[in-house]
């Protein structure tokens, strides 16, 4: 009798300038079980050796998915190659898709992993797992991603509840390259947005369905080495300082923008009235934030106001913290 054959699986690897790391990763990738059906290799104009090593180590495998390569010219940046990588991938009739960094290595088990989590969950959209950081060598540096990201307690039960919305409205805590979604996410995220990251647009949109789900295990090894597009900063208390002291700069005036179109998105397709209304919220809480006065003391009326409607612990990074941050930060 012949096992029922699973979801067909299709990887988005997204390249540029990769040529130190995207063979081990391309081993890894192709090692999985069950093996990916589809893999689409997206390049954004590299200048080294980065798709002739990627045709090397296919080449080398025994057998492979099949494979679509993407070479963009000139480049589109992170978001844009993403969004293209995904779309072939749907188009190579994908059912889940999971995406790729080309310096990261996964762990055997990932996809498997995953298609056990979407196998019992029909609702699930979209997965997000921890990762083992490790430098350039590939030894781990010690905390996981979780935790070098400040990942709480309450963050992770909020998600394991079933309102993750309520945890992205504050802040994004899924990382791309742990990301494995279902190929009907994409109906309600494409175009992926200028404002936002590929990843968080993903997530928060997955999230505004009731689809987020997390696995607390590390699937892959996040490799940190000075080149990455998109890295990690560990959130230290230092770090907490020195950002609630560093110039306003656009970091505001660009959350503003980022919600407002999130607002706009949820007005366009119709979201229930009640994640409206927390969308609208939102973005009047940044909008209110990119406002604030370039003086200090003129600020301090605002701030207050939207401290005492309890907005910074619903709505903000830091919650309390960015009360302070926004009291005392230059202009």
């Amino acid at each position: 009798m012949t096992a029922a054959r699973g979801p067909r699986i299709g990887v988005a690897l997204c390249t540029r300038d990769g040529e130190r790391f995207v063979a081990e990763q391309l081993r890894s990738i192709l090692a999985q079980s069950p093996a990916p059906d589809a893999l689409v290799i997206s390049d954004d104009d590299s200048a080294d050796g980065t798709l002739a090593i990627a045709r090397a180590e296919i080449e080398r495998a025994d057998a492979g998915p099949e494979l679509v390569w993407i070479e963009n010219r000139p480049p589109l940046g992170v978001t844009k190659n993403f969004e293209g990588a995904v779309r072939a991938a749907s188009a190579a009739s994908a059912e889940l898709i999971a995406l790729s960094d080309q310096d990261d290595v996964w762990h055997a088990g990932r996809l498997a992993r995953a298609t056990a989590v979407f196998a019992a969950d029909p609702e699930a959209l979209l997965l997000f797992t921890d990762a083992r950081i490790v430098d350039a060598a590939g030894v781990p540096r010690g905390p996981g991603l979780f935790e070098t990201l400040g990942v709480s307690e309450p963050e992770l039960g909020l998600v394991e509840s079933g309102n993750a919305f309520a945890a992205l409205l504050r802040r994004n805590i899924v990382t791309g390259a742990t990301v494995v979604f279902r190929r009907e996410l994409l109906d309600l995220a494409l175009p992926f947005p200028e404002t936002w990251v590929h990843d968080e647009w993903l997530a928060i949109v997955a999230a505004v369905h009731g689809g987020v789900r997390v696995l607390r295990a590390q699937t892959i090894d996040y490799r940190q080495h000075g080149g990455n597009e998109i890295g990690v900063v560990e959130p230290t208390l230092a770090y907490r300082v020195r950002r609630m002291l560093e110039p306003r700069g656009t970091r505001n005036t660009q959350l503003a923008a980022k919600f407002a179109e999130l607002e706009a998105w949820g007005r366009r397709t119709g979201v229930a009235p009640s994640t409206a209304a927390s969308l609208a919220a939102k973005a009047g809480f940044e909008r209110a934030r990119a406002a604030l006065p370039d003086a200090r003391l003129a600020r301090l009326p605002a701030v207050i106001r939207l401290a005492a409607r309890g907005l910074y612990p619903r709505y903000a990074s830091q919650g309390w913290l960015d009360v302070l941050r926004d009291l005392l930060q230059p202009k």
